[in-house]
């Protein structure tokens, strides 16, 4: 164990997040420990030197970077930690890292207690997860769970309760860790969490099950819909019973065995693959069976959940603030209104994108201008058209305005409302309005090209919206 800690390192981070309000400045910058910042150091144990650090590839749906340190003096007498499994029932696991942000390391133990499931708080995403009868305090996530000097995971986070001392912490699986690595191996980045991209109805009542001419031997669950970008779209279809993922039978609930006693959803087994792996599921379609195999990729959601190496996009038009929806967005939205548009949360909760590249588009401010008098009242609001035609993203509704040759121009948003310009006057507006409220451009710099972009100016300071 002595010697496993000697591998365990000390992160320093200073971050600054973007304001998805405002989304052309940044927040102040924070200090923090942890690896999904703008400026990383490195320092290992018993050491007084920091060495910068670079962020590879992060994976934010299961918590996990991959850091680069450049100095060959870091790497001097460094150990590698080797991968070891799922631990057995009742092993005891160490996780080792700088507790509350201390500069000794430190180590807290537990038992092994169940492997299932979990929403991982950072990403928003349910995945597999080792549960441990051991509090993950600040300063232990990201340290490694060990057993015998092998790696058995990388904590997370901790189950917050009335007595947090006693509430269970979560480490990051093994195969979860190893999928990371070698996608990133392979592609050169991470693309995310595979999945096929499935809604699934249990199939435990007899009479459904003899509906759709199940053997009594057979176990499976009911397709109710698909992701149309899903790898599965092409091949399966709704009232296939899902019998097998990979020769796994899935049982009417849903689930399939995993790891002695354990039994998860059968769609985790898609989880732990990397993107473009092909799975063979095999189908009850019609009282015959059919196999089919499909290749797996991650699926991003309509609305994303979080955005923590990309800054956030955004269009100004006649003093309009166009942005794609977001979750945090609607964080930030919630912090100054708590009540949060209704509409915009249901999206957010309940929508799949129909196409690649879609993106709900939102006024997300109006500024006060002569030109938006009585538009102050329409954000936030998706808007669904320019000039009658419906909208796929931010860059078509940024091309559909910029290439505007009409006199006017006219933007359907939800609950029926309607903004209407003079095309030549918003224009006109635009450029007084960024020069007034110190905004450095007219949009992000993913929408417009280099040499089209305003010269910089330094924005001074908030201000209020009509």
């Amino acid at each position: 164990m002595e010697t496993a800690l000697d591998s365990v390192v000390k992160i320093f981070t200073v971050s600054s997040s973007p304001d998805y309000v405002l989304p052309w400045q940044n927040k102040p910058p924070s200090e923090a420990s942890g690896s999904d910042q703008a400026f990383v150091q490195v320092r290992k144990p018993g050491s007084a030197t920091k060495y910068k650090a670079r962020v590879l590839s992060a994976a934010h749906e299961c918590d996990l970077a991959i850091l680069k340190v450049d100095s060959q003096q870091f790497w001097a007498g460094m150990r590698f930690l080797e991968l070891g499994g799922i631990p057995l029932p009742q092993d005891e696991i160490a996780v080792a890292g700088y507790a509350e942000g201390g500069d000794d390391i430190s180590t807290t133990k537990g038992l092994f207690s169940r492997v299932e499931p979990t929403q991982y708080v950072p990403g928003a995403t349910q995945l597999l997860a080792i549960q441990i009868k051991a509090a993950i305090k600040p300063g232990y996530s990201g340290g490694p769970a060990l057993i015998g000097g092998k790696v058995v995971g990388v904590a997370f986070q901790s189950q917050t309760g009335l007595f947090p001392l006693f509430s269970p912490g979560y480490i990051v699986p093994v195969p979860l860790i190893e999928c990371f690595i070698s996608g990133v191996e392979e592609s050169g980045k991470y693309t995310g969490v595979c999945s096929l991209g499935l809604s699934c109805q249990p199939i435990e009542n007899s009479h459904l099950r003899d509906y759709f001419g199940m053997r009594p031997e057979m176990t499976g669950v009911l397709v109710s819909s698909i992701n149309l970008l899903s790898g599965a779209y092409r091949f399966l279809k709704k009232d296939d019973i899902i019998l097998e993922f990979d020769g796994v039978p899935v049982a009417n609930d849903g689930t399939v065995t995993f790891w002695h006693r354990e039994r998860i959803d059968f769609d985790q087994l898609a989880s732990m693959k990397k993107p473009n792996e092909v799975a063979l599921i095999k189908v009850l379609r019609k009282e015959r069976e059919c196999k089919f195999n499909i290749t797996l990729r991650p699926l991003q959601p309509l609305v994303p959940v979080r955005q923590f190496d990309k800054r956030p996009s955004y269009y100004i038009f006649g003093g309009l603030i166009f942005t794609p929806l977001t979750q945090p967005y609607l964080d930030e939205y919630a912090d100054w209104d708590s009540m949060g548009p209704r509409r915009l949360w249901q999206l957010a909760l309940e929508e799949l994108p129909r196409n690649a590249g879609q993106e709900i588009v939102i006024i997300s401010m109006v500024l006060m201008d002569d030109i938006t008098e009585g538009y102050g009242n329409l954000a936030p609001l998706q808007v669904r058209k320019v000039n009658e035609i419906e909208i796929q993203n931010l860059r078509h509704l940024y091309e559909l305005v910029e290439h505007c040759t009409a006199p006017s121009i006219r933007f359907d948003l939800d609950e029926e409302r309607v903004i209407v310009f003079k095309y030549s006057e918003a224009k006109t507006a635009t450029s007084t309005i960024l020069t007034h409220y110190n905004i450095p451009s007219i949009a992000s710099a993913d929408l417009i090209d280099k040499k089209a972009r305003k010269t910089r100016r330094k924005p001074k300071a908030r201000f209020g919206a009509s």
